[in-house]
């Protein structure tokens, strides 16, 4: 009721302020059949959007962002092209009225179910289960045959999915510097991937962890399949309680299910299972260093429709807390965010072409316009780096089996002994 009373307000402020709108095209077309336009005539970049009700002003005046998403989800408006409005969109952010003290305000009571939903033990899991415990079928039927759920990595034009993610399989075991006898851990395993590749590329003993109870058994299986028991184990274990040592460790795109208060826990459990000369290799989602104050301050629309709990990495926050809790320095950095735009598009195009499986696993309307606009916003912010996807490598000082023996101990060229 009260959307509908401010409608008219709210659509005269909102295209008002697109009147700000500088880079690329955009054509707004009304209910009533009014168009209106904005931005450079001759921009080469475009984009629709058509409203389909105008519900979608008032719930994007009050809620931001997050107004939008949740209007997009209730089919209030749609684009002809989601990602690409998006891309705009994201290039425009500073003009826009998306965080406001109103939008703030309005969205107090998502930032209550997001403090909410803090990463303890059984809120991990919790957290855990709302997004990776959908179904595994319904994984299925949009990931590659690796059934990997991370960035993959394009080292050439017109790579398959299924290989590009091998190509960063064998990007991070080369970082990690596998090699036969190395036991590896990894924190985050998902449906063991990465774990198979290891043992089966590199001769590695695996041990990976998961608290999803769906993940934990279909890696099992696809370990048993592969012939590999004996060298891999996946294990249902929250990585809080890990003991012993491992040579090296791997974790992709687990750090963003830790929350910040959680930070230092986990690298305290690197410091404390990792041998002495030990490597480890991160995959993470980050956010720019100057927005992350900002960012960590208020629930937005993925951590409460998506990934409940998460937060986003920066560089500076997240070395910050590492040597607050080990003596872990940062070996080398890498952000690879424009592959995961490429795995997005390529994931987004596989769940609508299994659109009638995923209906008939039981997943409605507002369910499948939802993960249209996870997928297709993150292909945004990726392709327009508001977003990066960083590989850290990670080791101790003095680590010689990354170095070598010390130059005191070579002996000296071109001298005579």
């Amino acid at each position: 009721m009260l959307t509908r009373t401010l409608a008219p307000l709210a659509r005269r402020s909102v295209l008002k302020a697109l009147e700000a709108w500088s880079v690329g095209r955009l054509e707004v077309l009304l209910p009533s059949g009014l168009r209106h336009a904005f931005g450079p005539p001759d921009a080469a970049e475009r984009a629709t959007v058509r409203v389909r009700d105008d519900a979608f002003f008032a719930r994007f005046a009050l809620a931001g962002d997050m107004g939008a998403g949740e209007s997009y989800m209730d089919g209030d408006w749609e684009a002809d092209d989601l990602p690409a409005f998006l891309k705009l969109a994201l290039r425009n952010r500073e003009r826009l009225p998306l965080d406001t003290g109103l939008s703030r305000l309005a969205n107090l009571g998502h930032d209550l179910f997001h403090r909410l939903r803090a990463n303890t033990r059984s809120g991990s899991r919790r957290n855990i289960a709302a997004h990776y415990d959908l179904s595994n079928e319904f994984f299925g039927l949009f990931l590659d045959e690796t059934f990997t759920y991370s960035s993959a990595f394009f080292e050439r034009p017109g790579m398959s999915l299924a290989d590009a993610q091998r190509a960063k399989f064998r990007r991070l075991a080369r970082k990690a510097q596998l090699g036969p006898g190395d036991h590896v851990l990894e924190i985050g395993c998902g449906w063991g991937g990465f774990a198979l590749h290891a043992a089966r590329e590199h001769g590695c003993r695996v041990t990976g962890i998961t608290i999803s109870p769906a993940q934990f058994e279909l890696a099992r299986r696809r370990v048993r399949e592969a012939g590999l028991e004996g060298q891999v184990e996946i294990r249902l274990q929250d990585y809080r309680d890990l003991e012993g040592s491992f040579d090296k460790v791997v974790s992709i795109e687990m750090f963003e299910a830790l929350g910040r208060e959680h930070w230092p826990a986990f690298f305290a459990t690197l410091e404390r299972v990792l041998a002495p000369e030990g490597l480890v290799a991160l995959q993470a989602i980050s956010i720019p260093d100057h927005r992350f104050e900002a960012y960590a301050r208020h629930c937005d629309w993925l951590q409460r429709y998506i990934f409940p709990g998460s937060l986003l990495a920066s560089v500076h926050h997240v070395t910050g807390a590492m040597i607050g809790t080990s003596r872990l320095g940062l070996e080398s950095l890498e952000d690879i965010g424009p592959h995961y735009a490429t795995t997005l598009r390529l994931w987004r195009e596989a769940f609508f072409a299994s659109l009638p499986r995923v209906r008939a696993l039981g997943f409605d309307e507002r369910f499948v316009r939802m993960w249209d606009y996870y997928l297709a916003v993150c292909e945004a912010a990726f392709a327009t780096r508001t977003l990066g996807n960083l590989q850290l490598v990670l080791t101790r000082p003095c680590n010689g089996r990354l170095y070598g023996p010390p130059a005191a101990e070579l002996p000296a060229r071109g001298v005579a002994a």
